[in-house]
């Protein structure tokens, strides 16, 4: 009970918490007696057994298997009960993994990429069942490839139509180079169709209202005024923001190392008003914690937060300063629009936003009025 405690206010959960948690382990210890099991037969399914004979006994508050995944994961790391076995049930479940793991390896792409490939592949494979190798990957041709991506994009939007080629044609890619393909698939995915940089990107003219709006004086408006200079000042993705760590910060050398995409590492100075923000999260409203990424979750388990958070973040700063919801993304537009607007190149928003291609910056050329109307011709008959 001590262990489990401390281990309960390790996490972030507040004391009251703790002695609700404290309680379902003394009703769940009570019932393990009445039915003759030994604390080492403890598992999820001896806590669904638990939870069904609360549930018949005519207790109205029951509480979930989410309220016992903390004790489970405590007595796993005290050796009192076996760890789950994780190995693959099926020959479906070993391609995945093998899958995962090129990915995560080979690809250096991110976890939440990663899952995202991985829904798409167990889909794609399951259609296949009729397979001799149980896997659906016995006789696959382009016929079956161009078939489920017909069938996907009938209900897709034409930017989900394109990130479902992109899926598939990584998995294509991975079952040729194991050999489990005789030919390379990815060829035979068809492109969706769709003009280019058609739309101009959408800026933010009110980003100081946005950080104006978080409140600096409690420790979650000092953290999301931290992430959101970030975001508004160095141009970061949510994902990055989210892997940085507490080592990335050289604050003799005044840079920050932002991890990027595919394992990419880049060094940014941190203007002034970044670092204050960064100090001031870090020594007044950060816990202390081994966790070594620089942003927390708020609410416990005491955890870091996801990328997507970033974006949750700035809507509510939106909501705060009265302005149109908007995600954190919007903000990198806002930052490139807005070093356009006071004479950067395109080349040095590029360098800023960590772009591979200068091409993916070229998209800002359309908000660059002022310098658009240097080489924009005159039309025949205007002075008429």
């Amino acid at each position: 009970m001590d262990g489990y405690r401390s281990r309960l206010l390790s996490l972030g959960h507040t004391p009251g918490t703790v002695r609700g948690q404290l309680k379902l382990l003394g009703q769940l210890g009570r019932w393990m007696s009445c039915e003759g099991l030994d604390p080492s037969e403890l598992d999820a399914a001896r806590v669904e057994d638990f939870l069904a004979a609360r549930r018949a006994d005519g207790h109205l508050r029951v509480p979930g298997m989410r309220s016992f995944a903390a004790l489970l994961e405590y007595l796993t790391d005290e050796h009192v009960i076996a760890p789950v076995d994780e190995s693959p049930d099926n020959a479906l479940d070993g391609l995945v993994g093998a899958y995962r793991d090129w990915l995560v390896s080979d690809r250096g792409l991110a976890p939440l990429t990663v899952l995202r490939y991985e829904k798409l592949t167990r889909r794609f494979l399951q259609e296949r069942t009729g397979s001799s190798d149980g896997v659906g990957v016995e006789g696959l041709t382009g016929a079956h490839v161009s078939a489920f991506l017909l069938a996907e994009c009938a209900r897709l939007s034409v930017g989900a139509a394109k990130g479902r080629v992109t899926e598939l044609r990584s998995l294509l890619r991975f079952l040729y180079l194991k050999g489990l393909t005789p030919v390379a698939l990815a060829t035979a995915v068809p492109p969706v169709a769709g003009w280019h940089d058609t739309g101009v990107p959408a800026g933010l003219t009110e980003v100081q209202r946005l950080l104006d709006s978080c409140d600096r004086t409690n420790p979650g408006g000092t953290r999301d005024l931290a992430i959101l200079m970030l975001v508004a000042r160095l141009g970061l993705r949510s994902a990055e923001v989210a892997r940085l760590e507490l080592g990335d910060i050289d604050w003799r050398a005044g840079e920050i190392v932002v991890r990027g995409k595919t394992r990419r590492h880049d060094r940014l100075p941190v203007p002034c008003d970044v670092g204050e923000a960064l100090a001031a999260y870090l020594c007044q409203a950060r816990p202390p914690t081994p966790i070594r990424q620089v942003f927390l979750a708020r609410k416990a388990p005491m955890r870091a937060i996801r990328p997507d958070l970033v974006s949750d973040v700035t809507r509510r700063a939106c909501d705060r300063a009265g302005l149109p919801r908007v995600g954190a993304h919007r903000l990198r537009h806002a930052l490139a629009t807005e070093m356009l607007r006071r004479g950067a190149t395109l080349v040095e928003v590029s360098q800023v936003l960590r772009h591979r291609d200068l091409a993916t910056t070229a998209i800002y050329a359309k908000v660059d009025l002022g310098t658009l109307r240097h080489v924009a011709q005159p039309w025949a008959g205007a002075e008429q």
